[in-house]
């Protein structure tokens, strides 16, 4: 191994010292409702930068760039400016009403409270969320596991596996020691660390490919790369279309029913901090993103000057700059180390999350509440580590195909998600009359068309096959919701008088 290996490696390291030290310092957690929430004691900073940098993943270090280093502006564009919009608004409409509404009924996981929201005395409800959640987190934590494995070994030449797993236990000891608070204060390091790595790649390769003049040159020279109604390939450009700009703009839906997401909402101590959560997330989410892209289109300009080889893979752009920036001294090299930290950061913030997620599910959506197991609250955390741990072990298990693909798992999984919970988070927020059986109807409808689109409508249609599957579910889950609430009848008083409560204090927050 090279000396600018060693030291890329020992950067890493550092860097993974310090997210386990954050686990062993929050592990004193008093109850389960401290291990999955923190106590509702995030302050607004940690709790917008910790929901950004859970919801990135290494997608926007490796997919967005990549995105737009092969295909041009028009793509990510619109992709981002989807992200962009549907962050904004779920801080803006959802964030304080979840947080009062989940603190007021005292619920502190998203099955438990959708369940409690609809008067679902017999846990139905509870069941299906938590399953869906496991259903589909599992897979996304793994697909995490699978890309911390595929960068440690592309850059240190370590077997796939062995990297996969250790990347996959530091991950899963700081989350198990720490719980929620663990996770969310790492995420609030790791976005920091994110945002390092994308200006400090941003700059040298601009540098490097000789000022934003040459980029942009390079780049009009390109046919339709920097178009926003038309894709640039090898062969010249080809139209975007009114359907696929729709299409492409619906992931911003996804974010109303992500649920480690959510769950920030619904920790911040003060939820009068919500709004100063809601800007710097807001703001931070556009600044990244857009960087991200014009790594992309900074990339090409590269590739142009003689600085990079033409990438076969743009995904993996940022990793070949950073090798670039390491070739130039000792300091170029650590931080070419931090940049690839900031890789791994994006993905760990995810991975951790969602290993929350899935484990508050099963241990206290299925295995307590639905089967009525009852605890002390020291046998409820013992609870909680070993049913993250076993998760987490499923999670690797998963992850062993060292081919399989992580960005096909990510988009399938956020489109369940959203079209899941999305509408019954909405729906519960805003609507008095919505009952316990549509809001079932509708997630049940949502989750079922996500794979009914994906693997039987989709593939009948090339135009078809061009809409993501989240707008379609997204829309059949409303209906389902709308439509069986109505045959069915109000929802009971008790429900009715805690939404008339919950209204009230929203209009007097």
């Amino acid at each position: 191994m090279s000396t600018s290996s060693i030291i890329i490696l020992l950067t890493i390291i550092a860097y993974l010292v310090v997210v386990i030290v954050v686990g062993f310092k929050f592990s004193k957690t008093e109850n389960s409702s401290d291990f999955y929430l923190g106590g509702r004691k995030l302050g607004p900073l940690v709790t917008a930068m910790s929901a950004e940098a859970s919801d990135m993943s290494s997608w926007l270090l490796m997919g967005l760039p990549g995105l737009a280093y092969a295909t041009g502006l028009c793509d990510p564009f619109w992709t981002a400016l989807g992200l962009a919009i549907g962050t904004y608004l779920n801080w803006l409409f959802i964030a304080k009403r979840l947080r009062i509404y989940s603190n007021q009924i005292g619920e502190f996981t998203i099955p438990g409270f959708i369940s409690k929201r609809f008067g679902d005395d017999k846990n139905i409800i509870k069941f299906f969320s938590a399953l869906i959640i496991i259903i589909f987190f599992i897979p996304y934590t793994a697909s995490g596991f699978s890309a911390c494995g595929k960068l440690f070994g592309t850059l240190f030449g370590l077997e796939y596996h062995t990297a996969m797993m250790i990347s996959a236990a530091v991950i899963i000891l700081y989350t198990t020691l720490g719980g929620f608070l663990a996770a969310s204060t790492t995420d609030f390091i790791q976005s920091i660390v994110m945002s390092v790595a994308l200006i400090a790649v941003l700059t040298f390769g601009v540098i490097k490919a000789g000022g934003i003049g040459a980029v942009m040159d390079n780049a009009k020279s390109l046919e339709g790369y920097l178009s926003v109604t038309a894709t640039h390939s090898a062969e010249g450009s080809s139209a975007y279309g009114v359907l696929t700009t729709i299409s492409t703009l619906s992931w911003g839906l996804g974010y109303f029913g992500m649920p480690h997401i959510l769950l920030r909402f619904m920790a911040i101590e003060d939820p009068h901090k919500l709004k100063l959560s809601r800007r710097i997330a807001s703001v931070w989410v556009v600044i990244a993103m857009g960087a991200a892209i014009l790594i992309g289109i900074v990339g090409n300009g590269m590739t142009k000057a003689g600085n990079l080889d033409q990438l076969p893979d743009g995904e993996t752009i940022i990793v070949d700059i950073s090798k670039v920036i390491s070739s130039n001294g000792i300091i170029f090299t650590i931080l070419a180390g931090v940049i690839l930290a900031g890789i791994l950061a994006s993905t760990m913030s995810t991975a951790d999350s969602q290993l929350l997620a899935a484990s508050s599910s099963m241990s206290e959506d299925i295995l307590k509440n639905t089967f009525g197991i009852r605890l002390s609250e020291k046998q409820n955390i013992i609870l909680a580590r070993i049913t993250l741990l076993i998760i987490g072990v499923i999670g690797v298990v998963i992850a062993w195909d060292a081919n399989s693909s992580v960005f096909n798992i990510v988009s399938f999984a956020w489109a369940g998600f959203g079209a899941s919970f999305a509408p019954a988070l909405i729906f519960g927020m805003f609507w008095r009359n919505a009952n316990k059986w549509g809001i079932l109807s509708g997630m049940i409808a949502g989750g079922s068309m996500v794979f009914i689109w994906e693997y039987v409508i989709g593939p009948q249609s090339e135009y078809l096959a061009k809409i993501y599957e989240l707008a379609p579910a997204f829309v059949v889950a409303c209906f389902f919701i709308i439509v069986v609430s109505l045959i069915t009848g109000k929802p009971s008083e008790r429900v009715t008088a805690e939404f008339d409560k919950y209204r009230e204090t929203i209009k007097n927050f």
